[in-house]
């Protein structure tokens, strides 16, 4: 009977271990799901109880299979606190390849610290985080975490796809709360995809997604917040930094923001405010005060890069900033409002979600939205937009971070969505005029000015403030078609009343042109070369989009050298289509030169899929006829 019992327990002991190792074994995970994959997620469940209108609590359960380094980005096994939200509990548990358990990790191993190094400004704005570095791959994490919060006006987005290359074997959502709060939610891109809605009632809302499969990137590709599968949610009655809300527009919602959180926060000493006033002076024009004290704010102060939601949503005391000389983005644009207020120019706090890919705010769900802020001056009809993080920006200007989206402006009576600033095509513009001579040898000397405005401002005048180091390898990754590319005289000139940034640069490289026998051959186009092939995507998935338009202009002199003639000169060349219109010329000069002229206008747009190829051909030609090559005969 002992023996019975022996080989009965050992039955049951290795059948519970068998079952505890091929529950994260990875060899058990489908060929589809694992296609395309650096990680599969086996299970992400989130469970969202609000339990009140100043009560929130939030669980989470993540297992994650890694099966490379670039997995480790899909573990996500973090969670950020503050005043008002508190980690109750975090710990993960790690798994070999045929789920054997190795490791088991709590709260004190995990990583904890402040979300802003060295300020003691926001000392209270923690992350705790794990921080695992595999011994092998693939292995298996089992995270779990729970949080509880006040804040009852952020409810997280629910994405169950959570990037390119990893795939969902399964995921679920779990929202409970009480019917009285006004809950809320949007869907987004849901269809062809194996998600269900199991649960919708007055108190309860529930999804299960399964066999979500991994997306390949794909160039020029929409975000992946326009591609993948995600809901917002929201409550009508909500609980911010110690206030009660109730907004069902955002009309009431903005009134309720500038009532509650921005009030009493753009008090300032008495000897700032005489300041300011003495720095002004007799000015009456109100964009002239604005320009006055937008420089103050550049030349006195320095962003803390905090995004809105760490740190509160209440900005900082204005106070506080002028005494310190520091701030995030809603510290910064709230102390600029102040010292309007000072003499006389009404201004708004402006949220929206800042980055370079243009996102909206989504203007038919009114909530908490964004990751940003910025300032509104009311300029007639429209508004002059500031940065206020910027300490290099030229005033009014909206670079690629902000540009042509919509956003929420914050005045006292009620929010407005408003678009900032768009750029037309045209307006993103990049004028080259340069000179370039070719020796008998085939060498290289030439200079050219460069002058940018537009969007493409944006992306030129940060070349002014790096180091030689960094404008060398800058010039030489522009440059990239010109072999031994040597850099001589560079000079800058910005010009931010009139958005223009001038690049003066002097070049030269030996053996630019090759020669062979009696012959030598050169490109044309040596400063403005388009050599970007795109890329050849068979069966493509995704729609592509063109987020900025541009307008380049380049006219070159070039002198031929002497001895030589010539024997073949590209034709001039046009192309046009949907996605914008290309033209060059080349006009022989008397004294071997020639005059090369290059226009090339790109349009802005979201196309289909089945478009793509049409774009990369249209590139193609452009890419080929920039590559165009003259050939000369030595006499």
């Amino acid at each position: 009977m002992k023996k019975l019992y022996c080989a009965l327990f050992f039955f049951l002991f290795s059948f519970l271990s068998f079952a505890q190792k091929s529950e994260y074994n990875t060899t058990s995970i489908s060929d589809t799901l694992k296609e395309n994959a650096d990680a599969v997620v086996r299970l992400d469940q989130l469970d969202i109880t609000i339990e009140s209108q100043r009560s929130m609590n939030i669980k989470t359960q993540r297992v994650v299979s890694v099966f490379n380094e670039k997995g480790l980005n899909d573990i996500d096994a973090y969670q950020n606190y503050d005043k008002t939200t508190s980690v109750k509990n975090i710990e993960a548990i790690v798994y070999d390849a045929f789920g054997k358990e190795i490791k088991k990790i709590k709260r004190k191993d995990f990583k904890d610290q402040s979300t802003v190094g060295g300020s003691t400004l926001f000392s209270d704005s923690r992350v705790v985080f794990l921080e695992y570095t595999p011994v092998s791959y693939p292995f298996t994490v089992v995270y779990t975490s729970e949080i509880e919060t006040s804040n009852t006006a952020f409810i997280p987005q629910w994405y169950f796809l959570g990037g390119y290359n990893v795939s969902v074997q399964k995921c679920i959502l779990n929202v409970t709360f009480p019917n009285d709060l006004g809950f809320k939610k949007k869907e987004f891109q849901f269809a062809d995809l194996n998600i269900k809605k199991t649960t919708d009632t007055d108190t309860k809302l529930s999804y299960v997604g399964v066999n979500i499969l991994a997306q390949k990137p794909e160039d020029y590709s929409p975000s992946s917040s326009d591609l993948f599968p995600r809901v917002m949610m929201g409550l009508e009655n909500f609980h911010l930094e110690g206030v009660d809300g109730t907004a069902k527009t955002w009309e009431t919602f903005g009134k309720w923001y500038s009532d509650k959180i921005l009030n009493g926060t753009t008090v300032l000493p008495e000897e700032t405010k005489v300041k300011i006033k003495a720095l002004v002076g007799n000015e009456k024009d109100p964009v002239k005060k604005a320009k006055i004290i937008y420089d103050y704010v550049q030349k006195k102060s320095r962003y803390v890069n905090i995004a809105i939601g760490i740190g509160g949503w209440k900005p900082m005391f204005a106070t506080d900033v002028d005494r310190l000389g520091y701030g995030d983005c809603k510290a910064l644009t709230n102390y600029t409002k102040a010292l309007l207020e000072t003499v006389g120019v009404p201004s708004y706090n402006t949220i929206l979600y800042g980055d370079s890919y243009k996102r909206n705010i989504q203007s038919d769900f009114v909530s908490m939205q964004g990751n940003h802020m910025i300032l509104a001056i009311p300029t007639g009809d429209n508004y002059t937009w500031l940065e206020c993080t910027s300490q290099d920006d030229p005033f009014g200007y909206q670079g690629t971070f902000t540009d042509d989206r919509d956003v929420l402006v914050v005045k006292p009576e009620g929010g407005v969505i408003v678009r900032t600033k768009i750029y037309d095509d045209k307006g993103n513009e990049q004028i080259d005029k340069g000179i370039y001579t070719i020796d008998e040898n085939g060498n290289f000397s030439g200079s050219v000015s460069i002058i940018s405005g537009g969007s493409q401002y944006n992306s030129k005048a940060r070349v002014e403030h790096l180091q030689p180091t960094e404008k060398e390898a800058h010039y030489k990754e522009y440059w990239d078609n010109i072999n031994n590319l040597k850099l001589g005289k560079i000079t800058f000139t910005n010009d931010k009343e009139n958005i223009r940034f001038t690049e003066n640069i002097e070049i030269s490289a030996i053996n630019y042109a090759t020669i062979s026998a009696n012959k030598m051959i050169f490109a044309v186009d040596a400063f403005n070369r388009n050599n970007g092939n795109v890329k050849r995507i068979r069966n493509r998935k995704n729609p592509f989009q063109i987020q900025r338009g541009y307008l380049d202009s380049d006219e070159i002199e070039i002198n031929l050298p002497a001895g030589f003639t010539v024997e073949f000169l590209p034709a001039n060349f046009e192309l046009k289509g949907k996605f914008g219109e290309y033209k060059t010329e080349i006009v022989k000069k008397e004294n071997n030169k020639l005059t090369y002229k290059r226009s090339m206008l790109l349009n802005k747009g979201k196309y289909s899929n089945k478009e793509y190829d049409e774009y990369r051909l249209f590139m193609e030609q452009v890419s080929k006829n920039d590559n165009a090559k003259i050939i000369l005969t030595k006499n």
